[in-house]
């Protein structure tokens, strides 16, 4: 699944030609993808113009000026691409950029076509899903917070609302496993595996351990807990500055790849020297919850 960066990046390459464009139509090309189009949805987006484009943990959220936004996932497979001018000028399978993994340019893909107009000229926003793991919904802008997608997420890992604080309330009392506690949405909103196992590194903190390690006896936060956000935020700022980590599917809106996965540390480099200075471990892998945990033992406490 893409994670935070990967949506901050798509959010961030769709913004210059969306945001202020009005919606001449919404085509919508078959009922659903992991679940149903809302109904209506097409009659409601068309002839609305696009206040803003935003995101909430792993979700793009698209304002309109009626007060609706629409919510959309990536899923597995999802990505948008962008094409202006005149359809004969702009062939359906051209996807701009240089990347080294192939992507689906095949229409059938094409799922979703948000045809635009603004003073710069007319322009598509198609959202293509080969495996439709992706999904959309709308929502009233004011309701956002009891969307059943959005309901109860934790805060950002960018925002002033996630600090060593919080997180000592958080886990206070947890035998949780640290890793499994991250990757608790409603503790922090965005945070996926990879990045997990990044600021779990960054910060000599071993994923098994129990997050009420991190909380002194007066419910205190550690020194380890404030160097764990510091961590946190340090890691989601360079992935985004890189462009997301391109594993399997992800891209950016102009067809090229993120380049943060040349920046892991411990994410899938099992067997490798750990790159913690004067270390000398090695990376290992294990299975939390069914998903792999790379870290080092060495450092790694």
């Amino acid at each position: 699944m893409p994670e935070l960066p990967e949506v901050e990046t798509v959010r961030r390459g769709l913004a210059p030609t969306m945001e202020g464009a009005r919606i001449v139509r919404l085509e919508l090309r078959r009922k659903d993808l992991r679940f149903p189009f809302p109904e209506g949805m097409e009659a409601r987006a068309t002839g609305r113009t696009i206040v803003s484009l935003g995101r909430r943990a792993k979700y793009l959220l698209i304002d309109l000026d009626d007060g609706a936004t629409i919510i959309a996932h990536l899923g597995m497979s999802g990505s948008f691409r962008i094409e202006t001018g005149p359809i004969a000028e702009t062939p359906i399978s051209d996807i701009p950029g240089e990347f080294h993994r192939p992507r689906s340019k095949d229409e059938k893909h094409d799922h979703a076509i948000f045809h635009l107009e603004s003073p710069a000229g007319v322009s598509r926003v198609i959202y293509n899903d080969p495996r439709r793991f992706g999904f959309m919904d709308v929502a009233e802008r004011t309701a956002l917070e009891i969307n059943p997608f959005l309901y109860g997420l934790g805060p950002e890992p960018t925002g002033n609302a996630l600090s060593a604080a919080y997180l000592a309330e958080r886990f206070k009392g947890k035998a949780q496993p640290l890793k499994s506690a991250l990757l608790d949405q409603k503790n922090i909103a965005g945070l996926g595996n990879i990045y997990v196992c990044e600021a779990l590194w960054r910060s000599h903190l071993k994923p098994t351990r129990a997050a009420a390690t991190l909380v002194t006896r007066t419910g205190k936060p550690t020194r380890q807990m404030d160097l764990l956000v510091t961590s946190i935020r340090e890691v989601i700022a360079d992935a985004i500055k890189a462009g997301g980590s391109s594993l399997r599917d992800h891209i950016q809106t102009d067809g090229s790849l993120g380049y943060f996965q040349h920046s892991f540390s411990v994410y899938d480099r099992e067997g490798q020297p750990c790159r913690t200075p004067d270390c000398g471990g090695t990376i290992g892998r294990i299975v939390q919850a069914g998903r792999s945990t790379f870290y080092c033992p060495t450092c790694q406490k």
